[in-house]
């Protein structure tokens, strides 16, 4: 089971270079059953927010729900446990809020494995990251 950053959706949803490319094609076989994953409610909100900042609401309502919808991803929520443990990891490890909610929300649900660009992820060992490989 992988937990999936916001940046590989929006990649997906708007490059057309190496990086959408290949973030389609994992979100292809999380769709066909291939790969098993999830994500946090979080990342709807993130990335509502950029492709309607770069492009449009209407881009971004349609692209999100396509995710919403989609087969095979799951969104898990985000409660008071992810909060507290996303606030000691911030305490421990200096992450941002954002980051530590997604790896408490990928910890919480048994998920070691954070496919993301952001490197960030690599500062602790509480979950390993994937990334183009």
């Amino acid at each position: 089971m992988k937990y999936l950053d916001s940046n590989v959706l929006i990649y997906a949803a708007m490059s057309e270079g190496d990086k959408g490319e290949w973030c389609r094609s994992l979100l292809e076989k999380i769709e066909n059953g291939e790969e098993k994953a999830g994500t946090s409610y979080l990342t709807y909100d993130e990335v509502f927010w950029k492709i309607d900042k770069v492009l449009s609401k209407e881009d971004a309502l349609e692209v999100t729900e396509t995710l919403l919808t989609m087969p095979n991803l799951r969104f898990y929520e985000v409660d008071s446990e992810v909060i507290w443990k996303a606030h000691q990891l911030i305490k421990r490890e200096n992450f941002d809020p954002r980051d530590a909610i997604h790896i408490s929300t990928a910890v919480n649900h048994g998920i070691y494995t954070i496919v993301s660009e952001d490197a960030d992820f690599d500062e602790t060992s509480e979950v390993e990251r994937e990334w183009m490989g």
